[in-house]
């Protein structure tokens, strides 16, 4: 019924009037479009920037956060408006899967990089520990492993200063965050126990020797 209803409106306005409404229509569908995903980018950066005071997420976790948001957000923007202006939907589609089988095999590729990218981001909500706790990243809980200081973590590397072979400048561990996940971690309050001096094994007994006899044999 509107649609008729449109048509019908549309019918009676001067032939003028229904050249400039092909493209007066067009161009307010777009700068609706644009508009919200202005506002739509707004919210969510908002809502990534209260996330972050709420987690304490450092910055350098935070830019590629608001670049996925900002470029997923212009890309659907762009298809949209693309649609606005008369480009076929075919040819919108033929490009998107593109794009995508493109990103897949991207991220086949960088699987290593992203998956310590992910695990910077449960290290930094989930809190397993914090820089300047005393950890030790183990194969299984009876095996001495890496253990130091934590001093820095970043998206790839969590860096500990070494508590076993400290040289005079100090000595640094960089551990991939996915390996951190894939281990067992041991966490200390404070600095860990001194390492326990080993134990020297007494040695062998020797064999006792039959003192000669005081007289002759016959």
């Amino acid at each position: 019924m509107a649609t008729n209803g449109l048509h019908v409106l549309k019918a009676r306005l001067p032939d003028w009037v229904q050249d400039w409404l092909d493209v007066i229509v067009p161009g307010l569908q777009i700068l609706l479009v644009v508009f919200v995903a202005w506002m739509l980018q707004r919210l969510l950066r908002r809502l990534v920037a209260r996330a972050a005071a709420h987690y304490q997420l450092p910055d350098e976790l935070l830019v590629p956060i608001k670049g996925l948001i900002r470029w997923t957000i212009v890309a659907s923007a762009s298809l949209l408006v693309l649609e606005r202006m008369g480009v076929s939907a075919t040819v919108l589609w033929t490009a998107l899967t593109g794009f995508a089988t493109v990103g897949a095999v991207a991220f086949f590729a960088a699987w290593s990089v992203l998956s310590n990218l992910f695990c910077a981001l449960l290290i930094f909500t989930v809190r397993p520990f914090r820089v300047g706790d005393y950890i030790e990243v183990l194969d299984t809980a009876e095996k001495p492993g890496a253990k130091g200081r934590v001093v820095d973590i970043n998206l790839l590397y969590t860096t500990l200063e070494d508590h076993l072979h400290a040289g005079p400048d100090g000595t640094w561990l960089q551990i991939p965050n996915a390996l951190i996940f894939q281990r067992v971690i041991r966490r200390w309050r404070g600095p860990p126990p001194p390492l326990a001096a080993p134990v020297a094994e007494p040695a062998p007994a020797l064999p006792a020797q039959s003192s000669p006899s005081a007289y002759p044999a016959p």
